[in-house]
């Protein structure tokens, strides 16, 4: 990137405005999101790099609610929505590195009732790459019903698939969490939040949690909806597999700032934490599956991510996709900020918020934000400016 000049004026207003660490390289970063959060396109947000395990960029700055009266501090979380479905799955790894699980195995060796009505042969990396077949519930269904494990999980177990499980990708939206969760609480005896607070936060000293604790309510941002959403839901046909996704449950952003969303355990949506921590807990896969001597993965388990599981228009997205094992693959159609050259994988939220694993450069790149964007279901405007501005500093 060309180096940036400011005046003395506008230099003071980036402070007022963006808080936190960067070098110089990152002044174009730090400007573009002085420049969001003046305009009203951010409201809050928080960028982090970390490059060969040294956070090179932690900034934040705006508000963390809608009437802009309280700042987006240091220690602000907010519901990161589906970037959530990128822990989920390294908390499966994790047990797969451990040969405890066996990606390639049905999901039944571990939860024999998911057999039930011709899922027998599903296997567990087709749960990580969205090829389950069981992208939502069969409705009736609400978030509610979400936030009851044993019903939501015995419903996904008895239903039968929505097209040939293996054969193509449909986003498994709001239930990637209990289907994984699921099998990562067969296999290792712990809820998916438990091991995610125990297996993944609490050794690398992320802040990040599945859900929130009430005594984080505090820091926690208000989630500000989107306008208009991406799909028109008067054109869709219920019974296609878009239409069962999106009706089993229908979305709704304001559930996000309620209690009962953050004390539940929906491991595809409703995680909670900033830019910084969701970088600390992803550069485990750019850094070779080892943070600051504390080793979650190894290198195998982490190729895996990075063998193709399915390439083309997802059946629920309606975009082209790539899926690896757990995360999505560079699609220069859909991602155009990321790279396709190297071994990367990622995976986006609802309204904007990205996470970047770029082993090849030991780097990752994590922007988590409180204001959605319009109909944005991967990678917002403002998301795919900031890693392109990160990608040219770095270069």
């Amino acid at each position: 990137m060309t180096s940036v000049h400011h005046s003395p004026a506008e230099a003071a207003s980036m402070t007022d405005t963006v808080h936190g660490t960067a070098d110089a390289r990152f002044d174009g970063v730090r400007a573009l999101l002085a420049d969001n959060i003046r305009s009203g396109t951010e409201v809050g947000a928080s960028i982090a790099v970390d490059l060969h395990g040294e956070m090179i960029v932690d900034l934040w700055g705006g508000y963390a609610d809608a009437a802009r009266t309280k700042p987006w501090s240091a220690d602000t979380i907010v519901n990161v929505w589906s970037s959530t479905k990128t822990v989920t799955a390294l908390a499966a790894l994790m047990l797969v590195d451990r040969g405890e699980l066996d990606v390639f195995a049905p999901v039944a060796t571990y939860w024999p009732e998911f057999a039930a009505n011709g899922k027998q042969a599903v296997e567990v990396r087709h749960l990580l790459s969205h090829t389950s077949g069981v992208s939502g519930w069969d409705t009736p269904f609400s978030i509610e019903d979400m936030y009851d494990w044993e019903t939501s999980t015995s419903r996904l177990a008895a239903q039968a698939p929505w097209w040939q499980p293996g054969t193509a990708s449909g986003y498994q939206a709001s239930n990637m969490g209990h289907l994984v969760g699921e099998v990562v609480r067969r296999v290792s005896g712990k809820t998916l939040k438990e091991f995610v607070r125990t297996e993944i936060a609490e050794p690398l000293g992320a802040d990040f949690q599945i859900g929130a604790l009430p005594g984080d309510d505090h820091r926690v941002a208000e989630m500000i909806p989107f306008k208009t959403r991406a799909f028109d839901l008067d054109q869709i046909d219920r019974d296609s597999v878009l239409g069962k996704t999106l009706w089993g449950p229908m979305g709704d952003p304001n559930s996000a700032n309620t209690a009962e969303w953050r004390r539940a355990d929906i491991g595809a949506v409703n995680g909670h934490g900033n830019a910084r921590s969701m970088a600390r807990v992803l550069s485990v896969l750019s850094l070779g599956g080892t943070v600051d001597g504390i080793r979650l993965l190894g290198p195998d388990t982490i190729d895996l991510i990075f063998q193709e599981q399915a390439n083309g228009v997802d059946l629920v997205l309606g975009v082209p996709l790539r899926w690896g094992i757990g995360f999505g693959l560079p699609q220069p159609e859909t991602v155009p900020s990321i790279p396709t050259d190297e071994r990367i994988c990622f995976w986006g939220g609802w309204g904007g918020s990205m996470i970047v694993a770029h082993p090849d450069r030991g780097l990752t790149i994590s922007y988590m934000m409180n204001k959605m964007a319009d109909g944005v279901i991967l990678g917002s405007d403002a998301a795919h400016s900031y890693v392109t501005a990160i990608y040219e500093a770095l270069a």
